[in-house]
């Protein structure tokens, strides 16, 4: 009977600890204090968007294939590109099709299954103009909210990290290790086609 009455207690005792700890009490979204809170939504949003980073994921792919040196300038034309996209959105606001982001992990995902050997150019190119209508898109959907400017550049910096781990990934690949690749960029390719046709099908 004291094991029983004992056991009860505890049992008591742990639902009155959950009961208070789940009391609520202020609680704050955004670190506004700090003036981070806008940079911590562009991070969120960026990391939320499968269509956006499997894209920049697979440029960062691209871009390895092809060299460090293309790896190293991909890594600073593609944020950089995203960010003055954002500020043209932004400030714009004209809607752009909305096949682009499938249109650009088709175009993406292709050129890595193909294993493009491409000149640097061409792939910083690619990358801008990417990056420019990615980040635009971004700029648009933000529309006027306060701290715009400091949610890009969160974006941005993780479309940073993404670029720098992707094409350090890539860089020097060769046997089974670059049919990986190409065999991801692939699935990216049919991750386009696929958002494709659920973008012509969604009212």
């Amino acid at each position: 009977m004291n094991f029983s009455c004992q056991r009860k207690s505890w049992l008591a005792g742990r639902a009155l600890l959950f009961f208070v700890i789940g009391l609520p009490i202020r609680a704050d979204a955004h670190l506004v204090t700090t003036g981070l809170g806008p940079v911590y939504d562009g991070m969120e949003h960026m990391l939320l968007s499968p269509e956006e980073w499997i894209m920049i994921a697979g440029l960062a792919l691209l871009a390895g294939l092809n060299g460090p040196a293309t790896g190293r300038a991909v890594l600073f034309a593609f944020p950089l590109a995203w960010l003055a996209g954002g500020c043209a959105g932004h400030s714009i606001h004209l809607t752009l099709p909305s096949l682009v982001p499938a249109a650009a992990l088709l175009i993406v995902g292709g050129l890595v299954a193909a294993d493009l050997k491409a000149i640097r150019n061409f792939v910083v190119i690619i990358a801008g103009v990417l990056g420019f209508l990615q980040g635009y898109l971004d700029g648009v959907s933000f529309g006027a909210t306060n701290g715009t400017t400091l949610t890009l550049l969160g974006a941005s910096a993780v479309a940073f990290v993404i670029v720098a781990l992707g094409s350090g990934l890539a860089v020097g690949v060769q046997g089974w290790r670059r049919v990986v690749v190409r065999v991801a960029g692939s699935w990216m390719a049919a991750v386009g086609i696929l958002l494709a046709g659920w973008t012509i099908r969604k009212p």
